[in-house]
């Protein structure tokens, strides 16, 4: 990258599309001693490791806030699937450490993050398909010492596990403890519409929770997610980026309604040509081909080609052998018009 080869571009240019923190997981992603190269590919890396973790972020906010912040609850019992995940968070943090001492090998260090985050992920779903409830505070660990390591180079700020990064009106407080208690008895009191209209079949009350959670939020800036047999899960998530979310579901969701309309329509082409050859009688099945064949015996099977010359005995073979097929489509056919008959009467 050069100014005489006029693919140069500064940092505050750059700054102008990205974000310094999505640059820096840019620089962060690759080993310093390597050649960086500055391209849309490179950043969209960056980006979706961005959202892979700030998604892991949000997921253990919300999850601390469902949890009892107090008292007996507080201690759950570890299980075998939580020795694991900190088995696996002890060895990781061990690998981080050795990849830094290793000449300051950052690209090690966020490919382990990431593998971090896979094996909370896993056991995030794990545990919500057993129906049960994950341990938020060994979660919250994990991800504090993420964001904390993310901080220290320069890539995470302060707010990533303490709130939304912002200030409330007055300026004196974070907007997410300001709104998060509104938000919590909304998100309960829906849920306990969702219920009745569960149990009293009432469609028009369910769509019009979706109808909430999936246009009116999105445009406040929040992200309500239903889970089975536990509270909704409640992230506030940059309006920009929600809306880019659901105008990107939107489109999945036309292209596959488009997918399914253009394999219904190929199935019936197929069904229509199948159904018309079906119903032509054998004896006429060769008619419609008299630049091949000119003369046919008593059930309509050439004996002849176009140019009059005698067919050889393999040829009539091959031909008795798709009359009969034809046949037995054609005797299908007629007793499948004649039990719909039959049926209409």
């Amino acid at each position: 990258m050069s100014k005489s080869l006029k693919n140069f571009i500064t940092i505050r240019e750059a700054l102008s599309t990205h974000t310094a923190r999505q640059l820096r997981l840019a620089f962060l992603l690759h080993s310093w001693k390597d050649t960086l190269d500055y391209s849309t590919e490179t950043m969209k890396v960056a980006l979706t490791y961005e959202k892979m973790v700030q998604e892991f972020f949000l997921n253990v906010k919300a999850m601390l806030r469902n949890q009892s912040s107090s008292g007996v609850d507080l201690l759950q019992k570890w299980g075998q699937d939580e020795l694991e995940l900190n088995n696996a968070f002890l060895a990781k943090k061990q690998a981080i450490h050795e990849a830094l001492c290793d000449s300051l090998d950052t690209r090690s260090v966020m490919d382990t993050i990431r593998e971090l985050v896979a094996v909370s992920n896993v056991y995030i779903k794990k545990k919500g398909e057993n129906k049960m409830t994950s341990n938020a505070y060994l979660l919250k660990l994990i991800a504090c010492y993420i964001s904390k390591m993310l901080q220290t180079f320069g890539a995470s700020s302060k707010d990533d596990m303490t709130g939304s990064g912002g200030q409330d009106a007055t300026g004196t407080g974070n907007v997410e403890d300001t709104v998060m208690p509104y938000l919590e008895a909304f998100s309960d009191f829906r849920e306990a519409v969702r219920k009745v209209a569960r149990e009293q079949n009432v469609k028009e009350l369910l769509l019009l929770c979706d109808g909430v959670r999936d246009s009116v939020l999105p445009n406040l800036g929040v992200r309500l997610e239903d889970v089975d047999g536990q509270r909704p899960l409640i992230k506030l998530v940059d309006r920009e980026t929600l809306l880019k979310e659901r105008e990107e579901a939107e489109r999945q969701k036309n292209e596959e309604a488009e997918r399914k309309r253009k394999e219904k329509e190929e199935r019936e082409k197929k069904e229509a040509a199948k159904e018309a050859q079906n119903k032509i009688p054998p004896s006429d099945m060769f008619k419609n081909e008299m630049d091949k064949y000119s003369k046919f015996d008593e059930k309509g099977i050439p004996t002849h080609d176009g140019a009059g010359e005698e067919l050889t005995k393999n040829q009539l073979k091959k031909l008795q052998k798709m009359y009969q097929d034809q046949e037995k489509k054609y005797n299908t056919w007629m007793k499948k018009q004649e039990n719909a008959a039959g049926g209409n009467k």
